[in-house]
């Protein structure tokens, strides 16, 4: 077992959700952050840090370090830049864990084995497509942090370095709650999918 933590991006306006989908809710009234978070420290993150909208106003959660980004419109690789150099300054750590908020249904065992295989990174695939949460060894984040890797996205990170595909059964890595519809559907999916398993 390694000792790993995790970085939510969550810094996005949400613009095609109404608002950042931080503060967007499951059905049973969680928020996609909490969930993130629960999923992070449920498969052993510690600690779990956020990139949240400039001046959040969502509640805060215990355990949870919230980073606010420098200014709005940022995007998804100014916000994993920004995460990552807070967490280089914990010490010890192997693997991070990054995790977009728009993913609140992978399982934490996914995120386990996923921590375990990053060598120097871990990519889930479900079904032959990738999904989330990619696994990054700390000397990969160093070079993101020190600006020898520069993307200009984390895909394209991905491509240069030696990551490994790990297929794994949760069709959480690929869905992407990106719209109130898109949660639907994938709710929907997931409970036709739990009541042919109970067939």
């Amino acid at each position: 077992m390694v000792y790993f933590v995790g970085l939510i991006l969550a810094g996005g306006e949400g613009k095609r959700w109404g608002g950042p989908k931080a503060w967007a809710e499951l059905p049973d009234g969680r928020t996609f952050l909490e969930s993130c978070f629960e999923i992070l420290r449920m498969a052993g993150a510690q600690p779990v840090v956020a990139t949240l909208p400039p001046e959040a106003g969502g509640p805060e959660l215990n355990g949870l370090v919230s980073i606010a980004l420098p200014e709005p419109g940022l995007d998804m690789f100014a916000s994993l830049v920004t995460g990552l150099g807070h967490l280089v300054g914990h010490p010890d750590w192997q693997i991070v864990a990054i995790l977009p908020v728009d993913h609140p249904l992978v399982r934490p065992a996914t995120v386990t084995a996923l921590a375990n295989t990053a060598k120097p990174a871990a990519i889930p695939s479900f079904n032959g497509k990738h999904g989330h949460p990619v696994c990054l060894a700390r000397s990969v984040v160093e070079l993101i942090v020190e600006g020898k890797l520069t993307g200009p996205t984390l895909r394209d990170i991905l491509r240069s370095i030696d990551a490994v595909d790990v297929d794994v059964d949760d069709p959480g890595v690929i869905t992407n709650c990106n719209t109130p519809e898109a949660l639907t559907t994938a709710l929907a999916a997931a409970q036709n999918s739990k009541l042919k398993t109970q067939n």
